[in-house]
């Protein structure tokens, strides 16, 4: 005999739910034990999404067993509501905002490492690869691939909507609160080595002629070597980087509905 129960997925939750499903209770037949995880994976949605879920108004972990009749409600991160009472289900936010990416985010990878985030990324990882080194390193995985961020190895993840490089960047930015971190030519844009300034005298011989006449601050990655210097594409940059910090607004509290009852 199949049992019931309702559901409801609230904001960028809905992204993951065919049409019918979006922003609405609708009822969920199950015949198995199962648990609240497995059911919430199971219907499309990334554990790493999720941060509070509510079964008949009471907060639960993702190990509690759904059964027959149950009213579930399922949240995503709300990093400006104070939910501190309540179960959350997703770990801590990492100390330090780290990444790894997978193969279809490497122009989102080149800016991440641009404005200075330790960000890994290679297009020959697969997925067991990627999803192990995020979870060793203590990385964010960022992806296009929901089925990634359901690996139990991943802690900490994100599926990123946008298509176009410059629309992720801003996406992540958003939701993972990252304008305070933005630190400039810290990173190889190639390699995500760490850079350096180094003299003029030492690295003559590996400048173009105009460059070395013209300019006097340089910077090597410590890596790959790759050479670095403020050229006529450093405005467009910095437009970029102060669009970005213009995008960022004052925090917000407020409590979810029915989370505090």
């Amino acid at each position: 005999m199949k049992s019931q129960c309702q559901m409801r997925f609230y904001e960028e939750l809905n992204d993951f739910l065919p049409s019918a499903r979006r922003k609405i209770r609708f009822i969920h037949e199950f015949q198995r034990r199962a648990s609240i995880k497995d059911m919430i994976e199971a219907l499309g949605v990334p554990h790493t999404e999720v941060d509070l879920i509510l079964v008949n108004g009471q907060s639960v972990d993702f190990n509690h067993i759904v059964r027959d009749g149950d009213h579930i409600s399922v949240y995503p991160t709300f990093e400006s509501f104070d939910i501190q009472p309540l179960v959350r289900v997703r770990p801590r936010p990492l100390r330090v905002s780290r990444f790894a990416l997978d193969v279809h985010l490497g122009k989102l990878a080149r800016y991440l490492r641009l404005l200075g985030f330790d960000t890994l990324y290679r297009n020959d990882y697969d997925d067991a690869e990627l999803a192990a080194l995020a979870s060793t390193d203590g990385r964010i995985l960022l992806t296009r691939d929901r089925d990634l961020l359901k690996r139990s190895v991943v802690t900490h993840g994100y599926y990123v909507r946008a298509t176009d490089p410059h629309r992720q960047v801003e996406e992540v930015m958003d939701r993972l609160d990252l304008y305070g971190a933005i630190r400039p030519l810290q990173r190889c844009a190639r390699c995500n080595g760490l850079l350096a300034t180094v003299s003029k005298s030492e690295i003559r011989e590996r400048l173009p002629h105009e460059t070395g006449c013209q300019i006097e601050v340089f910077w090597e990655c410590g890596a790959c070597k790759q050479l670095y210097w403020e050229g006529s594409h450093m405005p467009r940059i910095r437009r970029f980087i102060e669009n970005l910090r213009a995008r960022a607004v004052a925090p917000t509290t407020g409590q979810i509905a029915g989370a505090g009852k």
